[in-house]
């Protein structure tokens, strides 16, 4: 039964890298686990999550940036409702913002305080598993030098 478990996350890990071609890694927030693909590219991030119309329950992507500095997200050509949390280069959540589908309006990270990153989950994620900004998330990758 172990076995058959470990092949298919394996399986679904797989999955969710063909579907984008991008990496994917595991992310921790408090007790949650989070399978994450890596969006740490031009190309990659402004792809996004354009045209997906669904996430499975613990799925995201975080998008990995050159630098710390203020960053904006949008939702042009994606049609699931998404929340984003904005996090420094430390894994601290600096702000949490819920997004509207395919809506061309920006959201940002707090002005003063750089973020390295970016995660995307389902809308209500954070809410619903009681993580908020102050909170870390762990095992983040590196940016790329």
């Amino acid at each position: 039964m172990k076995r058959f478990l470990a092949c298919a996350a394996l399986a679904c890990s797989a999955a969710v890298q063909a579907q984008s071609g991008m990496p994917v890694t595991t992310l921790t927030a408090g007790m949650h686990l989070i399978k994450a693909e890596i969006a740490s590219t031009d190309a990659q991030r402004a792809q996004g999550l354009m045209g997906r119309e669904s996430l499975p329950a613990n799925a995201g992507m975080v998008f990995v940036f050159d630098a710390p500095a203020t960053q904006c997200m949008w939702m042009k050509n994606t049609p699931l409702p998404l929340s984003v949390a904005f996090i420094g280069a430390d894994g601290s959540i600096v702000n949490i913002e819920d997004m509207r589908p395919l809506a061309l309006d920006s959201h940002c990270s707090r002005k003063g305080v750089p973020v390295l990153y970016a995660l995307e989950m389902r809308q209500g994620w954070f809410r619903e598993k009681h993580i908020k900004p102050g909170m870390k998330i762990g095992n983040l990758p590196p940016p790329r030098r």
